[in-house]
């Protein structure tokens, strides 16, 4: 499994007010496997990972520590990140006939 792994930077978001909670996410990011090397940035709520690791899973790991976790807007983070948009587009063209199907609803007529 670890050869389907490459080598990832990963940026979230993580909702930290004290050391402590910075020590709770240095404490989960450390015995997680595949990761080389962090940094915890309390004042900028900003922790980046860098590894062989999947996006989601340090995602995931960070949420462990009970901390508001989320993807660092702006940048990449995960290169499967475009294909998620491309299903949505197709989602969205398959639903498009069930919406112009919509208004041949009949309207129920109002009791007097």
């Amino acid at each position: 499994m670890a050869a389907e792994l490459t080598m990832q930077t990963v940026v979230l978001k993580v909702t930290m007010s004290c050391e402590g909670c910075a020590g709770a996410v240095r404490r989960v990011l450390s015995k997680m496997e595949g990761v080389e090397t962090f940094d915890i940035d309390l004042k900028e709520q900003k922790v980046t990972v860098k590894g062989n690791v999947k996006p989601e899973d340090v995602f995931q790991t960070v949420s462990k520590s009970g901390k508001k976790t989320s993807y660092w807007e702006g940048e990449a983070t995960a290169p499967s990140a475009p294909a998620p948009v491309a299903e949505a587009a197709l989602s969205t063209e398959a639903e498009a006939p069930a919406a112009e199907a919509a208004p041949e609803i009949t309207p129920v007529k109002p009791d007097a």
